[in-house]
């Protein structure tokens, strides 16, 4: 007959039960969990310490070892693990520094052939440099490890993003002489801007989208199938039949667009570009233009058509880098967004003309397009 236990009686509150009950029961807490609830339930109903043990699948000493720490400090407790000292850390604060001035370093420049650090080629490195390094204890370092310690200082060497350096010493000269010509446009949106001399002034933005491909199926798009397709299907090879530039112009005022598609992008196209907003604004009247500094803008053929129309054009230019100051750049990316994507045309001409009716649909329902923040101009002022 196995011997009582002198141990006092263990009380359970309505609490600890409602909590011991469900837990001995779970399918999904940790078996440790588990274990330890159904000793303490069994030991409250007077089960001696073996039956208990051979219940639960243990030992006597657990299960010692669990009633015990129930008795002393509650039944909380007795569902913990009692915390452990543990070794003192053996990778030192300048182990990890060494980790770190790697991890910002290129393993080009180590004698490796990649470009950036993988998180196993780095713990690789650190395990074979280590000795050498005077840093032993990363001798055995794992993947993990090396990875908790870059965590720490948030540093992910794996990845690239990308930023855009300014080269342009006048560039917020040049972007403030930008935005006051959008400001001085939403100023006055009904009555027009005008010159000193009472002149009215267009202003327009203009820029290139190159490279818009011509690109052919060779089999048909199957339609979507209710209940069978979702979408549109389409065979994975194509057929390349040469690229477009869209040279394109906003009219801020009344968000007309004039475009042309032509298969170059030289200074007879551009001056082309030009003749054409000459020919659609009163003669008399001044054309501001927001452009960048590509080659075609300023070469000698585009300024013998500008000297030809005196007082007609006027630049305003964006600094170096900073296409994203051209409200053009706008349109492009509505186009982009709806009759460029996915398109597939039989011939090149197809691409031009859809290219001109897709322009005509956004000329039949115009956008005003405004700059919304004028901060860089220190004035207080901004727009809606």
């Amino acid at each position: 007959m196995p011997k009582k236990s002198k141990r006092p009686i263990l009380s359970l509150s309505d609490q600890d039960r409602e909590m011991l009950g469900p837990l001995a029961q779970s399918k999904t807490a940790p078996h440790r969990d588990v274990q330890r609830a159904k000793i303490l339930l069994a030991y409250h109903a007077g089960n001696e310490f073996t039956v208990i043990a051979r219940q639960t699948g243990t030992t006597r000493r657990i299960v010692y070892k669990c009633v015990d720490k129930a008795l002393s400090m509650g039944v909380e407790a007795a569902l913990k693990d009692l915390p452990r000292p543990g070794a003192q850390p053996v990778i030192t604060p300048a182990d990890k520094a060494w980790v770190v001035h790697l991890a910002c370093s290129k393993p080009k420049d180590l004698g490796y052939a990649a470009e950036l650090w993988t998180r196993q080629s780095l713990a690789d490195h650190v395990r074979r440099q280590a000795e050498a390094s005077d840093h032993p204890s990363l001798r055995l370092a794992a993947k993990a490890t090396i990875q908790r310690i870059l965590d720490e200082q948030e540093l992910q060497p794996h990845r690239i993003e990308y930023y855009l350096e300014r080269r342009d010493p006048d560039f917020e000269e040049k972007m403030r002489e930008v935005l006051l010509v959008y400001q001085e446009v939403g100023l006055a949106p009904t009555e027009g801007v005008k010159t000193a001399e009472g002149q009215p002034v267009f202003t327009v933005s203009v820029d290139e989208k190159p490279g818009v491909q011509a690109i052919a199926n060779t089999a048909q798009d199957l339609p979507p199938v209710a209940g069978e397709h979702a979408c549109w299907s389409r065979d994975h090879e194509y057929v390349r039949m040469g690229t477009a530039s869209i040279l394109a112009a906003l009219d801020l005022q009344d968000g007309h667009v004039f475009a042309r598609v032509e298969r170059r992008h030289r200074s007879r196209e551009f001056v082309a570009l030009l003749a054409d907003l000459d020919a659609y604004y009163p003669q008399g009247a001044q054309i501001r233009v927001i452009l960048d500094n590509h080659s075609a803008h300023i070469s000698k053929e585009t300024r013998l058509f500008l000297g030809s129309k005196p007082n007609r054009f006027r630049y305003v230019h964006t600094p170096k880098h900073g296409s994203w100051l051209n409200l053009v750049e706008t349109v492009f990316g509505k186009m982009a967004r709806t009759f460029l994507r996915g398109m597939r045309v039989a011939s090149w001409g197809e691409l031009k003309q859809r290219i001109l009716l897709g322009v005509e649909e956004i000329n039949a329902a115009p956008v005003v397009h405004r700059w919304k923040k004028f901060e860089a101009l220190n004035t207080g002022n901004s727009a809606a």
